[in-house]
C-alpha cells in the first residue's frame, strides 16, 4: 500500500477504526494540498451531494495540477479532495496505470468514509482523467463513481511523446524505467488495449470530456473523446465554445473557460449540456 494512504487508513485506526469524522494526519511533506482541499471534515450539502476528488496528471503534483480550480470549487461549496499517486523515481504518476488506479480507489474509500458520501465526481487532466476508466471498468469503481470529467485526457492514448513541463524523466523511448505511465499511455499500448477493450464507457457513471484542439501533448486531439451514448456521455472541444481560447495542454486546468465549463459539468445529472456556453475570455 503507498505510504500515503496507509499513514492515512492508520491514523483512522488510532482515532477509533473508522474514517469518518477523522482528519488523516499529513503524509510526506511533498503531499501538499491544494487551496480550498482535502478538508476531511467537510460533510457534502444537498446541493452538492458528491465530493469532488481532483487527479493530476502525469509527472503532476496535486498542488501544482489544481491550484486554480480547487479553491473555485470550494468556494462553490462542493467538498474537494485531491491526491498524488503513483510516485516512481519520486516523480508523481509515472507509475503503472493500473496500479495508480488502485491507488485511486483507496483514496475514493477514504472520501467516502470521510464524508458519509454513496458516491464521489472526479475531475482528471491527461492521465488523470484516463486513468480513473480502468479503477470505474475493472477495480468496482462504476458503483462509487457519479461522473467522469476529463481534462485533456489520455483515453486512447497519444501518438506523440510525453514530456515533464519540467526536470524529470524525459521521453517515453526509455519509459520501461522510468515512466512506466508514459508507455501506458502510448496510442496502441497494452495497456490501453485491455482499458479500452470493455468499451469507452460502463453502466453507471456519466462521462464529460473537455479537449483544446492545441493540444500538444496528447495528440490528436480528437482521441481523447469517448464513444457512448448522449445521456451518458459529452465531448467539447474548447475552441467550438471560445474560438480565441488558445490554452493548451498543461495550463488546461487553470484556464478560466474550463473552470466554467466544468462547474457546469458537476451540476448535471448526467453529462455536461453540450449546448451550454460558458462565458469566454
Amino acid at each position: 500500500m503507498p505510504h500515503r494512504l496507509s499513514t492515512i487508513l492508520a491514523t483512522a485506526a488510532l482515532l477509533g477504526g473508522s474514517l469518518a469524522g477523522a482528519a488523516p494526519a499529513a503524509a510526506d511533506t511533498e503531499d501538499i494540498s491544494p487551496p480550498g482541499a482535502n478538508n476531511w471534515s467537510c460533510k457534502p450539502s444537498a446541493e452538492h451531494p458528491y465530493p469532488v476528488i481532483l487527479v493530476p496528471g502525469t509527472f503532476e503534483s496535486m498542488l501544482k495540477n489544481w491550484s486554480t480550480l480547487s479553491p473555485v470549487l470550494a468556494g462553490q461549496g462542493y467538498c474537494v479532495f485531491a491526491l498524488n499517486y503513483g510516485t516512481t523515481n519520486g516523480i508523481d504518476a509515472t507509475g503503472p496505470v493500473a496500479d495508480s488506479a488502485a491507488e485511486l480507489g483507496s483514496f475514493v474509500d477514504a472520501v467516502l468514509g470521510a464524508t458519509g458520501a454513496r458516491k464521489v465526481d472526479l475531475v482528471g487532466h491527461s492521465q488523470g482523467g484516463m486513468m480513473p476508466r480502468y479503477y470505474i471498468g475493472f477495480l468496482g469503481g462504476a458503483k462509487k463513481v457519479n461522473h467522469l470529467v476529463g481534462i485533456a485526457p489520455s483515453n486512447h492514448g497519444t501518438e506523440g511523446v510525453l514530456v515533464p513541463s519540467g526536470d524529470g524523466p524525459v521521453t517515453t523511448s526509455d519509459s520501461g524505467f522510468l515512466c512506466q505511465a508514459c508507455a501506458d499511455q502510448e496510442a496502441g499500448s497494452p495497456f490501453l488495449t485491455e482499458l479500452n477493450s470493455i468499451g469507452d464507457t460502463v453502466n453507471g457513471p456519466a462521462y464529460t470530456v473537455i479537449s483544446t484542439k492545441y493540444d500538444e501533448v496528447v495528440t490528436p486531439y480528437t482521441s481523447q473523446f469517448l464513444d457512448g451514448p448522449a445521456r451518458q456521455v459529452t465531448n467539447i472541444t474548447i475552441q467550438d465554445k471560445c474560438a480565441l481560447d488558445l490554452i493548451e495542454h498543461d495550463q488546461a486546468p487553470n484556464d478560466p473557460v474550463v473552470h466554467r465549463l466544468v462547474s457546469h459539468a458537476l451540476t448535471q445529472e448526467g453529462p455536461a449540456d453540450p449546448t451550454f456556453q460558458p462565458r469566454c475570455l
